[in-house]
Formats: structure tokens, C-alpha cells, sequence
């Protein structure tokens, strides 16, 4: 999943940077948080993982909830933008967007939710997305206790479905 933020931050970094060295990816980085709503969601996630967080050391956005920097710039991320890909329908980019936010900072989700998330990436990155009758039952079964392969095989028959 961290894949995905960086072929965001390789492309980003190619198109407007051409060859910048490692070195620079930091001061980059800071630019790039500093207008979080002038960059794509994938280049904002992929430059506060080369940040760190002053309180807790760890990837600025991605630490414990209750680390106020963590949190402060876990909440700046989504006013990045966020354009869907070719031949998906509108709303994957944004489903898929939240399902990495939550599999890459779990801290404060619930366990079902994380593995709701964490099962969603792969039928979201197909080009899948929920109607909302579909993601509310795919929840109610997590919530009555379903198994990991009953949910995935739910995802899976039912998203898949066009």
C-alpha cells in the first residue's frame, strides 16, 4: 500500500524536479506540506513519510492518534486533491484514498475497520467502488462478527459486480 503514495511522489518528482537527489526529497517534502490543497493526495502522503515528527519520531502524519503534530498534519492530508484515474467511475480515487489513510494510520480505528479497509485495496485499485447499500453491508457483517475471508469474498462477489 505504501507503493501506491510513492509512484504518486516518483511521477511528481520526475514531472516537476526532473532528477532531484535524495538530499532534496526532504526540502521538497516541506514544500509540498506547506500547500497540501496544490498537490495530489498520493504526493502529499508520500511527503510527510519524509518528514518526521518532533513529538513522537516517527513519519510525520502516521504516529499514535493523540500525537498533536501527527494528528494536525494527519488532518491537513485531506484537503490534498484527489483526481480519479482513467476508466474508474468517479469516487474511486476518493474511496481509495480513505482506505490507504486508514491501513497506513490505524492508530485510533477500530480492528474491523482497519481489516475493512485493509480488504477493500485491492478490489479498489481493480477500479471497483461500492454503492453505499453494498459498503453499509459488507460493515453490518464486520459488525455481526464475519471472518476475514467472509468479508473478502463479500467485497469481492458483490463490488466486483457492474
Amino acid at each position: 500500500m505504501d507503493e501506491i503514495v510513492e509512484v504518486g511522489w516518483r511521477d511528481f518528482l520526475g514531472r516537476e524536479f526532473g532528477a532531484a537527489e535524495p538530499s532534496d526529497e526532504r526540502i521538497i517534502a516541506e514544500m509540498v506540506v506547506d500547500e497540501p490543497d496544490k498537490h495530489l493526495w498520493r504526493v502529499v502522503d508520500a511527503a510527510y513519510d519524509r518528514l518526521v515528527c518532533a513529538a513522537c519520531g516517527g513519519k510525520l502524519s502516521r504516529g499514535p492518534a493523540g500525537c498533536a503534530p501527527c494528528d494536525l498534519a494527519n488532518g491537513f492530508r485531506y484537503v490534498a486533491r484527489e483526481a480519479d484515474r482513467p476508466g474508474v467511475p468517479p469516487g474511486n480515487e476518493h474511496a481509495l484514498r480513505v482506505n490507504v489513510s486508514v491501513a497506513r494510520r490505524p492508530s485510533g480505528i477500530s480492528a474491523s475497520e482497519v481489516l475493512l479497509r485493509r480488504l477493500s485495496l485491492p478490489a479498489l485499485l481493480e477500479g471497483a467502488l461500492p454503492t453505499r447499500a453494498q459498503a453499509q453491508a459488507i460493515k453490518a457483517m464486520a459488525n455481526r462478527g464475519a471472518s476475514e475471508a467472509e468479508l473478502a469474498a463479500a467485497i469481492y462477489n458483490e463490488w466486483s459486480r457492474r
